[in-house]
């Protein structure tokens, strides 16, 4: 009986409080801080203080159970408020997009423009070499993703798939998927393998170059280069440096694990691993679109200058967003 009249005096002296800290909780919870008004927003954290007071002297004296969930309850709610960021998905995404990620990317325009280099020395290898040796293209791409191209094939066959009829665009979208999927998994592990130290990340962004260049020295021996630069472009701007990205983002971890500074090996990684995972993050959405252009446009539109067109429209887009945006002052 004394708990229950401790617990009902306690609750008597302070419940207003708590009553008008549920009440604004409630409406930032359904319409954001913006809900609330400027003396609403100077009350909370005060209100949120008072509540935490509450729940520890209730602890202290062992009141009811209730009212300890519902203090802590209330307390958890408050304090997303007034620590917490709350904004809506799609605020979040358009914070992400137009200034996390570029200023991420530009902040790795070192380890960016390493991997691109290793992606571009992997082509002109792989093009050199198979132009050599035709039969070296087995050796640098696996059949599965060859898609049955190769020196066998003939011209036409291989210049049905840069113009493909609509039985062909149906297997080109399935093959279209398998390639989205593959590139994401390269560029993903890529990002992971940085754990390693970087080498193998880099030898995964040469090899990776590799395989297109045997394909590019595939399509010169038929003469179809350009036809074929004009089939690869208009998604693999989006593509490849999507793929370049993720490299960047585990070089940045070889990096931090390798030549932590002054910092502690464990904390160097975790900070830059952070960092780098923006990076890593915003390629994944990249990989994305370049699945749907892939998928889609370059079965619509077979004319050569629009292809090239929307591959360098592409290119500036991209140059221009990742280099411009988020570089307002806070």
């Amino acid at each position: 009986m004394r708990v229950e009249l401790k617990s009902a005096a306690f609750r008597a002296e302070r419940e207003a409080s708590w009553r008008e800290l549920e009440g604004l909780a409630g409406r930032a919870e359904r319409g954001g801080l913006r809900a609330l008004g400027p003396a609403e927003l100077a009350r909370l954290p005060v209100l949120y203080r008072a509540t935490l007071s509450s729940l520890s002297v209730a602890r202290a004296i062992s009141l009811d159970r209730n009212l300890l969930e519902y203090l802590e309850s209330l307390s958890g709610r408050a304090y997303l408020m007034v620590y917490g960021t709350r904004r809506h998905l799609w605020e979040a995404l358009g914070d992400f997009f137009a200034r996390r990620f570029p200023r991420a990317v530009r902040a790795h325009a070192v380890h960016l423009g390493l991997s691109a280099a290793l992606l571009l020395l992997g082509l002109l290898t792989g093009f050199a070499l198979t132009r050599a040796d035709p039969e070296r293209f087995y050796a640098f791409v696996d059949p599965a993703y060859a898609g049955g191209r190769g020196p066998t094939s003939s011209t036409e066959s291989l210049r049905k798939v840069l113009y493909a009829d609509r039985k062909a665009a149906e297997m080109l979208q399935t093959f279209a998927a398998f390639l989205f999927s593959h590139n994401a998994r390269i560029g993903l592990t890529a990002f992971v393998l940085g754990f390693a130290g970087g080498a193998p990340t880099a030898l995964l962004m040469f090899s990776n170059g590799l395989v297109l260049g045997a394909f590019g020295a595939l399509y010169a021996s038929r003469g179809l280069s350009l036809e074929f630069w004009a089939w690869v472009l208009p998604h693999g701007v989006t593509e490849l440096s999507a793929v370049a990205l993720c490299g960047a983002a585990g070089l940045a971890l070889g990096q931090a694990l390798l030549f932590p500074g002054q910092e502690e090996r464990l904390a160097a990684l975790a900070r830059r691993g952070r960092e780098a995972g923006v990076v890593a993050l915003g390629a994944v959405a990249l990989f994305f679109l370049a699945g749907l252009v892939e998928g889609i446009f370059r079965q619509l539109v077979h004319a050569v200058p629009v292809r090239y067109a929307v591959a360098a429209g592409s290119a500036l887009a991209l140059a221009a967003w990742l280099a411009g945006s988020g570089r307002e002052r806070a």
